[in-house]
């Protein structure tokens, strides 16, 4: 299982300016390497080697950068450039593979082939995390993460990593309100499904803006609506920014007031996220929810409400809790959730603005949103993922150590099936 843990850290000031020194010498190189990718593909995107004229010749082709050129690179960097000695070297690294996957994105796409727009320069302050890829499993102790080439650094440890788990990763990041320390966290042992997992304990969300979410049994969870909540704040800290003068002292102050108000907002909501998701997950062992276009909606009219809202943190949140604890979140089809009857699969249409749903056809009567969340349930029974998480679940208890060649057959017939 693969967890990360997130502690805020307590530095010096001798601290807070290393840090800052830090950050911006991997902003420097991170730029360099990336204006060396572009670069290469303004010199060499042309493929002819010669003049047809056989006048004169150009030059031969320079070999395409890539992640591992840049990253020998780095020790001839350190000699031209003392400063960055003090740089561990595994962060300065790190740097060269974010420009690798910003170009990946770029050029590439993603798994699932859409490609992001081409990566641009970091501006200062623009740079805020640095990453450690390996450190000791012991680097916590008594109150103080241990940095490599950086020393020790206070951390409010308010809870304690579990037996068993093991430190793969660091990261170090600079928000509005200070530093924190993000630690990932592996352990192979613990089971990836529950051992007591019921596929028939089921239910179906329908996310909303009147109601955050309604289930199929009619529970429903008022919208908090943080952003909405703060706005008159907001709106006097952007005041105060937009009459300041553009490089002072009082603008820079104005800015990390408004950037701490939107962090505050931002807690907010995340805290309401994972509240709501432990709530549903020690109730339920199954969860449906709409493969919902959030991207999509954003752009809408409603595109405040629902960035304010934040359904797509939920749902990834949800996913991950449920992944870790061994339960299971089904994504369906989301069209017709709203419009189909629950009872009886009669298409009723009713615009946005009709919030009650009344089936002439079968007489059944319940609101907009219950009617979607029996919908979504009913869509997410009989999916092949729960079978395969139900045998699975079952193997478990049969074997009491199920290998993983076991496992994957399991998964495989279900599959095929």
């Amino acid at each position: 299982m693969r967890t990360s843990y997130h502690y805020k850290l307590r530095p010096t000031k001798q601290q807070i300016v290393q840090f800052n020194k830090w950050l911006d010498l991997l902003r420097c190189q991170y730029n360099y390497l990336l204006a060396d990718r572009f670069r290469w593909y303004e010199e060499n995107r042309c493929s002819i080697n010669s003049c047809s004229l056989v006048v004169c010749h150009l030059p031969e082709l320079r070999n395409n950068p890539n992640y591992n050129s840049q990253q020998d690179s780095l020790p001839q960097l350190k000699k031209d450039r003392p400063w960055y000695k003090e740089l561990h070297s595994q962060v300065l690294q790190n740097a060269a593979k974010r420009v690798e996957l910003a170009m990946n994105r770029f050029l590439s796409g993603d798994w699932n082939g859409k490609r992001s727009g081409k990566p641009r320069f970091k501006a200062a302050n623009q740079y805020k995390t640095f990453t450690y890829p390996t450190i000791k499993s012991d680097c916590i102790d008594n109150g103080f993460i241990t940095l490599p080439k950086f020393g020790k650094v206070k951390l409010v440890q308010h809870r304690v990593i579990p037996d068993g788990f093991k430190i793969k990763t660091c990261s170090i990041t600079k928000k509005a309100d200070g530093y924190y320390a993000t630690l990932s966290l592996e352990d192979k042992t613990v089971p990836s499904i529950k051992p007591d997992f019921n596929p028939g304990s089921i239910t179906g969300i329908d996310v909303g803006l009147k109601e955050f979410l309604t289930t199929s049994d009619n529970e429903v969870v008022k919208i908090p609506q943080y952003y909405r909540k703060s706005q008159k704040r907001l709106r006097v800290i952007q005041k105060r920014v937009s009459r300041r003068k553009k490089g002072s002292i009082g603008r820079h102050k104005a800015i990390k007031q408004l950037s701490k108000q939107h962090k505050k907002v931002a807690d907010k909501r995340k805290d309401f996220h994972f509240q709501t998701a432990n709530n549903l997950l020690k109730k339920y062992d199954v969860i449906a929810v709409e493969d919902l276009n959030v991207k999509g909606l954003a752009r809408t009219r409603l595109a405040k409400s629902i960035t304010d809202a934040g359904w797509s943190s939920f749902l990834s949140i949800l996913a991950n809790k449920a992944e870790n604890a061994g339960l299971l979140v089904i994504p369906v089809k989301a069209s017709g959730t709203s419009q189909d009857c629950s009872s009886c699969g009669v298409k009723v249409s009713k615009k946005l603005d009709v919030r009650w749903h009344d089936c002439p056809n079968c007489g059944c009567s319940l609101d907009r949103d219950h009617n979607a969340a029996i919908n979504i349930k009913n869509r997410a029974e009989g999916h092949p993922a729960l079978k395969a998480k139900s045998l699975l679940s079952n193997s478990r208890i049969v074997l009491e150590a199920p290998t993983e060649t076991v496992l994957r057959s399991v998964v495989g017939d279900v599959t095929n099936s």
